[in-house]
């Protein structure tokens, strides 16, 4: 069995180190297209696009898979489970419920903005890689992690969550219908101190899917960088169970 880590935004596959050191099995980590890397000829970073993307990857993987995947690498595993490939055994999300009255958090909202998304990653891009690890630090990035997210934030990435945000200004009512398919084992982690995540968002995707909900008392977003060894006690039990 492998269990695969999927990444979201502004990261890339080493997110995950911290965790991966905690964990006792075969892991790979999945990195989404333009996060770290160059984006393939003609491909468009929307979020369809990377849907299709992580169900081929997943489907090429040999099974069985445990799926975990976090912010937008949670999004998209939402997608793929609707209708997955062979090999899923289980899945472990830290996104909530997507529905009809989605809405996006305040900074997704700037991106999807023409103009002012723009600027701010102009912003960003200008600055030093210490001091975008301080804004990162203020949104919540724990500071252990900040300074080589903020080192791997380039033009190719700018660009590519520009794109993918403003693909997505309706995922809740285009995506949010999938989800009533989507069968476990499944987990969803819920970390208390999440900003960007609607409260009670994720007992509804549990309640949805029949998955468990897994608490992570005091971690924030960035859950796998504020607590990996309880993370992956918490995986560890799931995945025996």
């Amino acid at each position: 069995m492998t269990a695969v880590l999927v990444h979201g935004v502004p990261e890339t596959p080493a997110l995950w180190d911290p965790l991966r050191a905690q964990l006792s099995r075969d892991v790979t980590t999945l990195g989404m297209p333009g996060f770290g890397s160059a984006l393939p000829d003609g491909f468009e970073p929307t979020m369809e696009s990377y849907a299709g993307w992580l169900h081929g990857e997943l489907a090429a993987i040999d099974g069985p898979i445990d799926l975990v995947a976090h912010d937008w690498g949670a999004i998209l595993s939402l997608k793929v489970l609707a209708d997955p490939p062979d090999g899923i055994r289980s899945w472990a999300l830290d996104m909530g419920n997507l529905d009809d009255d989605f809405v996006w958090h305040d900074l997704a909202q700037v991106w999807q903005t023409p103009e002012a998304g723009e600027a701010f990653m102009e912003g960003m891009l200008a600055v030093s890689d210490d001091e975008r690890a301080g804004l990162l630090i203020a949104s919540g990035v724990p500071e252990s992690g900040a300074l080589a997210m903020a080192a791997s934030i380039d033009r190719t990435m700018a660009d590519a969550i520009l794109t993918l945000y403003r693909s997505a200004v309706n995922v809740g009512r285009e995506w949010g219908p999938g989800i009533d398919r989507i069968n476990g084992p499944g987990l969803v982690i819920e970390a208390t101190g999440d900003a960007f995540r609607a409260p009670d968002s994720a007992a509804r995707l549990a309640e949805r899917t029949g998955a468990g909900v897994a608490t992570l008392d005091g971690c924030g977003h960035w859950w796998m960088l504020d607590d990996p060894a309880t993370a992956a006690r918490i995986l560890h039990e799931f995945w025996a169970s």
